[in-house]
């Protein structure tokens, strides 16, 4: 019985380790590799599929390739910090061959009432995770760092001592192996003399 709760303790301990690395790779280290930028879905016009609290993983994209029904995170205006991430409704051309990109998004009735210039995209939704949002606005930017770095330590800390409790065992159960052997061999000794 207690074998049995240790393995399962083990294999707990290691789907939270691995689980846990697979967040921080998918929140945080990959987006900074691939230039992508994390953003929060605050409201609920996107849902069913990105409802409030996604965090949204959104990659640079080149406006001229973007097509209806790609999913863009746009300034609301020119320069400013705050965004919208909607779907594309419509594209414009106009008649001296600019671009506009109507927007919608998925649960509102009606599109956007203004028309988005290339250069107020800041990039296509590349892939989303479902509440790591409420965790990063929650969080400023200096904790956010403080809280993956200790994550990090503890992680590496928990397979250090994982694998010193597993060699450990393997030492245990070596040193009982050869005390078996070495008492058999005395055993057979003794008999043998008699």
């Amino acid at each position: 019985m207690r074998a049995a709760l240790s393995f399962a303790g083990r294999v707990l301990a290691w789907t939270v380790i691995l689980g846990s690395v697979a967040i921080i790779l998918a929140a945080v280290i990959v987006p900074r590799v691939a230039g992508a930028t994390p953003y929060t879905i605050i409201t609920s016009s996107m849902e069913p599929s990105l409802p409030p609290g996604t965090l949204v993983i959104v990659k640079p994209v080149d406006p001229s390739e973007i097509r209806v029904g790609d999913v863009i995170t746009v300034q609301l205006e020119s320069g400013e910090d705050t965004v919208v991430t909607h779907r594309v409704s419509g594209i414009a051309q106009q008649l001296d061959g600019d671009v506009l990109f109507e927007t919608k998004g998925d649960a509102n009735d009606a599109p956007d009432t203004e028309l988005r210039l290339p250069v107020q995209v800041r990039g296509e939704v590349w892939y989303s995770l479902p509440y790591l949002g409420y965790v990063s606005t929650a969080l400023t930017g200096g904790e956010r760092q403080w809280i993956i770095t200790a994550i990090a330590i503890g992680l590496i800390v928990y397979a250090l001592w994982m694998f010193w409790g597993a060699a450990r065992e393997r030492r245990q159960a070596r040193e009982k192996e050869a005390e078996a052997a070495s008492v058999n061999t005395e055993h057979t000794e003794e008999t043998t003399t008699q």
